[in-house]
C-alpha cells in the first residue's frame, strides 16, 4: 500500500486493503484480441535475489553523504531510456547509520534517530541506479541541507505517494520521452484514516535525462465521492499493451479486508491528461470515472490491496512482460483476505486473459523470508512489487517491503531505527507458470 508510513497503525490499516483469493483455475482459452492462447498462470517456483538488496544496503549503509536514502517502503520502478532505474519510495530514511554491535551487543547497523535523532522524511523520494544496478543519488525536493519530498506535498495539507510510473511520448508521437508517475493524493486524517483520506490521482512529469520535476496534473479526482472508503486511487500498476497504458486501481473500504480493483485506460503519451482517461464500466469503455466498476470485487476470500503489482506473462508476450502479442495478465498481491497473519505474511495471484478479467484465484501463497529481528514475530512483509524490466533467464524480480508492527501501544520506531533492515525492500526472483 501504499505509501505505508511507519507507524504501528498505518501499517495495520494498510494491510486491511491487502488482498485474498479464491482456488480453482478453468480451462485455457485465447486471449481477446490477441492471436496468442492464454493459459492459466500462477507463480510456480521462487527464490531469494540477494543482488537488489545488497546494493541498496551498500548505499543506505554509506555516510558519505547525510542527505540520501538509508532506507524506504513503496518500491515502484522504471528502466529509463539511457538504461538507468528511477526508484520511487513512499516515505524515506536519511541520517546516519552506525555500524553494528549496537548498544545491546546485537549485530544489527542502526540509524542516529536510534539516539532522537528525525531522519524520517515523509511522503517520497526516488533513488537512481545506473545499468549496473548499483543506486548513485537520491532525489528529493528542496535543498540538502533541508530536503524535502521530490513530489512536493499539495496545497492544504497532505500527502502524495508515488506508485507505478512509465516512460512515454511528451505529447502523443513526440520524440521527446518524459517520465510520468502516478501520485495518491491524500487529504490529512486520523483513525481509519491515519494514513490520508484518499482524495484523487494526479501525474507528475520528470524530464530526460535530468529527472527534474516539470509539473503536477490531477487526472481523476475522487473528493466529490461522500464515502472515502468508495473513492478509487488509480496507479497501482500501469502495463504497457500496444498504443494504450492500463492503469489499475483500489478503493479503500473501511468495513472489509480487501479492496476491490478497478481499471482505466489511457493512450500512450496522455497520461498526464485527464481527458484521455477512460474508464472500464463492466461492458465499455467510458470518461466517468464514478461508473467505473470493479474488474475483481472484493468479497468473501477474494480482493486486493491496494498495493497490488500486474504483468503480462505467457505466450507472445513481449520478455519485459508487457508489450503486444497476447499472453496472460496476472496479478499480484498479499493474501490478507485469509484472515490473521496471512494479511502480513503471504503473497498469492490472480490471472486473466484480458485486463478487464474475468480474474481467476488466488493461486498459490508465497510467504517470503523476513529479516531476522529481536521479535521476528512482529515483522510483516507488504507490498509485493513486479518489476518486469528486470527479468532475466524468464524469472521476474519482485520485491517486497518489510516493517516492525509490534504489540499495541508499542512504536515501531525504535526497532525500525535499530535495524535498518525493518525498512528496506527485499527481492525474489518468481517463474510464472501454468
Amino acid at each position: 500500500m501504499p505509501r505505508f508510513p511507519t507507524t504501528r497503525t498505518a501499517v495495520r490499516a494498510a494491510v486491511l486493503l491487502t488482498a485474498a483469493l479464491p482456488l480453482w483455475v478453468p480451462p485455457p482459452s485465447a486471449a481477446p484480441g490477441h492471436g496468442a492462447p492464454c493459459t492459466g498462470r500462477r507463480i510456480t517456483s521462487w527464490s531469494v535475489d540477494p543482488g537488489p538488496a545488497a546494493a541498496f544496503a551498500r548505499y543506505g549503509n554509506d555516510n558519505t553523504r547525510l542527505d540520501d536514502w538509508t532506507g524506504g517502503d513503496g518500491t515502484h520502478s522504471v528502466r529509463l531510456p539511457d538504461g538507468r532505474t528511477l526508484w520511487l519510495f513512499s516515505d524515506t530514511f536519511l541520517d546516519r547509520v552506525l555500524p553494528p554491535p549496537d548498544p545491546r551487543g546485537r549485530p544489527y547497523r542502526r540509524r542516529t534517530a536510534d539516539h532522537g535523532g528525525t531522519p524520517l522524511l515523509r511522503h517520497n523520494s526516488a533513488v537512481v541506479t545506473a545499468r549496473s544496478g548499483r543506486p548513485e543519488r537520491t532525489l528529493t525536493g528542496d535543498t540538502p541541507a533541508a530536503p524535502g519530498p521530490l513530489f512536493p506535498d499539495p496545497p492544504g495539507g497532505g500527502r502524495r505517494w508515488p506508485v507505478a510510473a512509465r516512460v512515454e511520448p511528451r505529447v502523443p508521437g513526440a520524440h521527446e520521452k518524459v517520465v510520468r508517475v502516478l501520485l495518491w493524493h491524500r487529504r490529512p486524517g486520523s483513525g481509519r484514516w491515519i494514513f490520508g483520506v484518499p482524495h484523487s490521482t494526479e501525474v507528475a512529469t520528470l524530464s530526460l535525462p535530468d529527472l527534474r520535476l516539470r509539473g503536477i496534473a490531477r487526472t481523476v479526482d475522487q473528493h466529490s465521492v461522500p464515502d472515502p472508503g468508495r473513492r478509487v486511487l488509480y496507479g497501482a500498476a500501469a502495463v504497457r499493451d500496444g498504443t494504450w497504458t492500463y492503469v489499475f486501481g483500489g478503493d479503500d473500504p473501511a468495513s472489509s479486508r480487501a479492496s476491490a480493483a478497478y481499471l482505466a485506460r489511457v493512450p500512450a503519451g496522455r497520461l498526464g491528461d485527464r481527458y484521455g482517461w477512460r474508464f472500464w464500466d463492466g461492458a465499455h469503455w467510458q470518461r466517468r470515472a464514478g461508473r467505473a466498476v470493479p474488474v475483481l470485487r472484493a468479497g468473501g476470500r477474494r480482493g486486493v490491496g491496494s498495493a497490488f503489482s500486474v504483468v503480462r506473462a505467457g505466450e507472445g508476450a513481449a520478455r519485459s512482460g508487457e508489450a503486444g502479442g497476447g499472453g496472460t495478465w496476472v496479478l499480484i498481491t498479499m493474501d490478507a483476505g485469509r484472515g490473521g497473519a496471512a494479511g502480513l505474511r503471504t503473497i498469492t495471484s490472480y490471472w486473466s486473459c484480458s485486463p478487464h478479467g474475468p480474474w481467476r484465484g488466488p493461486n498459490g501463497r508465497l510467504t517470503p523470508p523476513r529479516p531476522g529481528a529481536a521479535e521476528p514475530q512482529y515483522v510483516a512483509a507488504y507490498n509485493p512489487q513486479a518489476h518486469p524490466e528486470s527479468t532475466a533467464a524468464g524469472r521476474l524480480l519482485l520485491s517486497y517491503d518489510v516493517n516492525w508492527l509490534g504489540p499495541p501501544g508499542v512504536p515501531p520506531d525504535a526497532q525500525v531505527n535499530g535495524d535498518v533492515r525493518l525498512y528496506r525492500p527485499r527481492f525474489l526472483r518468481v517463474r510464472l507458470g501454468p
